[in-house]
C-alpha cells in the first residue's frame, strides 16, 4: 500500500512479528506477503496475505511490480495499491514453542506493526532485497527513484 502525505510519497511496510524479531529493525522490515495455496493465484495470495498481516482489505486499482528474489531464494510477486491507515493493525497470529524447549506454546502476530515510511527511510527499514519493489511502484507513479519525494501532482495511473 502507498499513499501521497502533504505531498510526499510513502509506502507501507509492516515488521514482523514472533520473539526473534522483537528487537530487529532496519533491514527487517517487509512488505506484506505469504504463501501461495493450490490452486490460487499470485494475485488472491497478494490480497489475501495482506488482509491476514494487517487486517486491512486491499482495493484496486493494483499496480503490478514484477517480482523479486530474496536471499533465501524465495520469488516474492508484488502488487501496489493506493490506501491509507493509521493505528494500530490486526494480523493473524502463529503458534511457537517458547522459550525454546520449555514445552510451552505461545501465540505470536505474525506482523506486530506497519507503518508507512518515505522512499528514504523505506531504504534503510526494508530487507534490501525488496527495495527494487518500491523503485519499480514509484517509477510506475511517475517519478524517478533518485528525485526528490515530493510531487504536489497526483499519481496519473493510480488514484
Amino acid at each position: 500500500m502507498y499513499r501521497r502525505h502533504n505531498g510526499v510519497l510513502e509506502f507501507f511496510l509492516a515488521h514482523p512479528g514472533g520473539p526473534f524479531s522483537r528487537k530487529m529493525d532496519d533491514g527487517f522490515w517487509t512488505i506484506p506477503k505469504g504463501e501461495q495455496g493450490t490452486g490460487e493465484s499470485l494475485m488472491d495470495v497478494a490480497q489475501r496475505e495482506f488482509e491476514e498481516e494487517t487486517g486491512l482489505k486491499p482495493k484496486p486499482p493494483f499496480i503490478e511490480l514484477g517480482w523479486i528474489q530474496q536471499k533465501g531464494g524465495k520469488l516474492v510477486h508484488g502488487w501496489a495499491f493506493a490506501g491509507d491507515h493509521e493505528g494500530p493493525i490486526k494480523s493473524n497470529t502463529f503458534k511457537l514453542e517458547w522459550p525454546p524447549d520449555s514445552g510451552v506454546f505461545e501465540e505470536f502476530p505474525e506482523v506486530d506493526r506497519a507503518q508507512f515510511f518515505t522512499l528514504e527511510e523505506a531504504r534503510a527499514k526494508l530487507k534490501q532485497a525488496q527495495f527494487p519493489l518500491l523503485e519499480r511502484l514509484v517509477t510506475a507513479l511517475g517519478q524517478s527513484p533518485t528525485e526528490n519525494s515530493r510531487d504536489k501532482s497526483p499519481p496519473s495511473r493510480a488514484q
